[in-house]
């Protein structure tokens, strides 16, 4: 019987998922946690897909522990604890194409590319989707120049340290890039509650316009109402003073 588990590495906790499975089988899930967290220790921080390939009859299983997401190795290298919920203008990493050819020799193997090139482009698509930069470009631009050639020196000689001054560059950049994007959120914030401001006042104006008039009508339907009410008096008092004198007999 084999289990499929996704946990962060190092960090596997009792669940009642596990427990159904393996507990009818008389599996120590103890033991269990403690040998897949022993297992996943090198991942700390990602998540990790796990596989336990269990006997029922012997009780006795194996771990077999699969590489991180792309997606999870990204963000372990960069130091993110997230991706960005708005990939197209909120970047959250500037990262060197060193360090994506390195995250890619580490998940190549699990990557349906035919080469290192089409696997580092297949990394900076998933760059794509979280917001990171890469060169102090937009992800996007970097696939067209992986297909232009513009990186193949560095991919053919699989170049995966950074130099300091490109370090330095890339992050002077990026915190220029984060500045404005800060900006922009301050400017689209005060936009917004300028706008709700201004939508609350013309409410209150409307409130306050509406009122007076709504009093005037009342006051309109009650007069009429009074006036309405002695005109029909009039015509019952003069039938009244018109009636016949009785004849003498």
């Amino acid at each position: 019987m084999k289990v499929k588990l996704l946990i962060e590495g190092g960090k596997m906790q009792p669940g009642p998922a596990v427990a159904q499975q393996l507990g009818p089988m008389g599996i120590n899930l103890g033991k269990v946690i403690a040998d897949v967290n022993t297992a996943t220790a090198g991942f700390k921080g990602m998540n990790v897909p796990v596989e336990l390939d269990v006997d029922p009859k012997t009780k006795t299983y194996k771990i077999e522990v699969f590489s991180p997401s792309t997606a999870e190795l990204i963000k372990k290298e960069l130091g993110l604890e997230k991706g960005s919920g708005a990939a197209k203008t909120n970047k959250v990493a500037n990262a060197s194409l060193e360090t994506i050819i390195k995250i890619t020799k580490t998940k190549q193997e699990g990557l349906l590319a035919r080469d290192l090139k089409a696997a580092v482009k297949l990394v900076v698509g998933t760059c794509v989707s979280l917001g990171v930069m890469v060169d102090n470009k937009e992800a996007k631009e970097i696939e067209r120049d992986i297909d232009s050639g513009k990186y193949d020196k560095e991919i053919k000689n699989e170049i995966t340290e950074t130099p300091e001054e490109k370090k330095r560059d890339l992050q002077v950049f990026f915190a220029q890039i984060v500045a404005q994007q800060e900006k922009t959120k301050k400017a689209l914030e005060e936009a917004t509650a300028a706008a709700e401001a201004a939508k609350a006042a013309a409410a209150t104006a409307v409130a306050a316009t509406a009122t007076p008039a709504a009093a005037g009508k009342e006051g309109a339907k009650t007069a009429a109402a009074a006036t309405g009410t002695a005109e029909a008096a009039k015509p019952a008092a003069g039938k009244e003073e018109k009636k016949p004198a009785a004849k003498k007999k």
